[in-house]
């Protein structure tokens, strides 16, 4: 039996509302730095427990492959068991998880820490966006939060590789993990005084639909994974891009069938909202390869440590933060698809001038430019995508549609990142680290123009109506 009663007391104040917000985008800064973290200290890492060269990407692909394969799950659950209860139930096994990740004896450990890190991830994320939107009392406040969010969102891998350093070279690499435990422990014990439930929504679970989901998306991220290694063209890659093509029709067919499906396929009805998402895949996918080539690049060429290379991107972290401000005034003058076009067309001039780096360049004459470029056009880019990703989506359904986003981005990160460094390796040369770098930023600025391409499409097409949505009352079961 279930009772329809009213939704539960806002915080009191705005000051205490304020304090919701920042609290989440708190969990989600961790949750999306900790995909980058560790990168600076993987050298120390595969020292300390004698990693192999090949064993040792499983360290970032385990966090990756979870957090990327399990999305649209937990943006289901967040529908289903009401969003604070289940972004408290996965922010607890992400910080439990990384304790024993920093305490790790032995290879093996690390890797299933942190694939247990990523599964905690990603029942959590999609929950901060939802709360986020659905809490918004109107269009100013909502859009305000969505560009907070992207500003978190598009700078936690630069600040992970930042913080990284710093930890890394004061202290130990497993530090980088240790880090989360008590900011992760401070998260949850506020979060209930902060933050409000939001309504239950119990129904029969899509078990079917959970199945082919996950294992859909787990199965095209861990082949892109491992196309650079294995190549594009071996039964590893091939086979694995067809089972999760194969698992993701059948979550189509399934869906159209269940009563209280996992993926409502009523959010692809939207012209913007698919188009947001194509223009995510490319952007997302240059960017998050960017950080791959230039940390390469600063450590390899320019000789920086772990921790003067993460303090390198300093810059286009605070660019971000800066950019978060001024996005919603922009979008308010020329709309979220002007900001789309205007975030791809600097975002791909950023990837035109990081394909000018050489030996003999500097990081003031080659790197410093680019790197603010970037990080003012991706808080753009971030900012529009996520939302005209949630553009007139039923509260009821914001868990899902978040988690749709956010997969979109994660799936769009992890093809950027196989092409790219298949084009790095394919065009450089052993034992030096520029020859390719050229190739391979040309190959992260043809991306970008796949969200060049798809934006135009937006600004050119005739404006429809977005419908909005007033909160909907908790529905509570007896």
């Amino acid at each position: 039996m279930t009772t329809t009663v009213a939704p539960p007391t806002p915080p009191a104040t705005t000051k205490t509302a304020g304090a919701g917000i920042a609290l989440v985008l708190v969990a989600q800064l961790m949750i999306v730095l900790d995909s980058a973290v560790v990168n600076v200290a993987l050298p120390r890492i595969a020292r300390d427990l004698e990693f192999t060269p090949a064993a040792l990407t499983w360290v970032l692909n385990g966090y990756t492959l979870a957090f990327g394969g399990l999305l649209l799950l937990g943006g289901r659950l967040g529908d289903v068991f009401g969003r604070r209860r289940t972004f408290v139930a996965g922010l607890s096994v992400f910080t439990l998880f990384s304790l024993a990740g920093g305490f790790a004896p032995t290879d093996d450990l690390l890797v299933a820490a942190r694939a247990l890190q990523g599964f905690g991830a990603a029942i959590a994320a999609p929950q901060v966006l939802a709360l986020l939107t659905t809490s918004a009392k109107d269009e100013a406040a909502r859009a305000k939060s969505i560009a907070l969010f992207a500003a978190v969102s598009s700078s936690g891998a630069s600040i992970g590789l930042i913080l990284g350093g710093i930890l890394t070279d004061v202290g130990s690499w497993r530090w980088t993990l240790l880090i989360n435990v008590p900011i992760g422990l401070v998260v949850l014990a506020l979060v209930s005084r902060l933050v409000s439930e939001t309504a239950r929504r119990p129904g029969r679970f899509d078990v079917v639909g959970a199945v082919t989901a996950t294992g859909g998306a787990a199965a095209i991220v861990w082949s892109l994974i491992g196309a650079p290694e294995h190549g594009w063209t071996s039964a590893r890659t091939i086979g694995g891009i067809a089972v999760g093509l194969l698992l993701l029709v059948a979550l189509v067919l399934t869906e159209r069938r269940v009563a209280h499906p996992l993926l409502q396929l009523h959010l692809f009805n939207s012209h913007r909202r698919v188009t947001a998402f194509i223009a995510a895949i490319g952007l997302v996918g240059a960017q998050f390869s960017t950080f791959y080539l230039t940390v390469i690049y600063l450590q390899g060429a320019l000789g920086m440590g772990p921790l003067t290379s993460g303090l390198a991107f300093l810059p286009l972290s605070l660019t971000i933060f800066a950019m978060s401000r001024v996005s919603p005034r922009i979008a308010a003058r020329i709309g979220m698809p002007g900001v789309l076009v205007l975030g791809a067309i600097g975002l791909t001039l950023s990837f035109l001038l990081l394909s000018t780096v050489s030996e003999t360049s500097s990081y003031a004459g080659a790197v410093l430019v680019p790197f603010i470029l970037n990080g003012a056009f991706a808080s753009l880019v971030f900012t529009a995508t996520m939302a005209l990703g949630l553009e007139g989506v039923d509260p009821a359904h914001a868990g899902a549609a978040s988690g749709l986003v956010q997969t979109t981005q994660q799936l769009g990160g992890s093809i950027g990142l196989a092409v790219i460094a298949s084009v790095y390796v394919a065009n450089g040369t052993p034992g030096e680290v520029v020859p390719g770098m050229r190739e391979a930023f040309y190959a992260a600025a043809a991306l970008a123009s796949i969200g060049i391409i798809a934006s135009l499409t937006l600004v050119l097409r005739r404006p429809s109506r977005t419908r909005s949505y007033a909160p909907a009352p908790v529905v509570v079961a007896e």
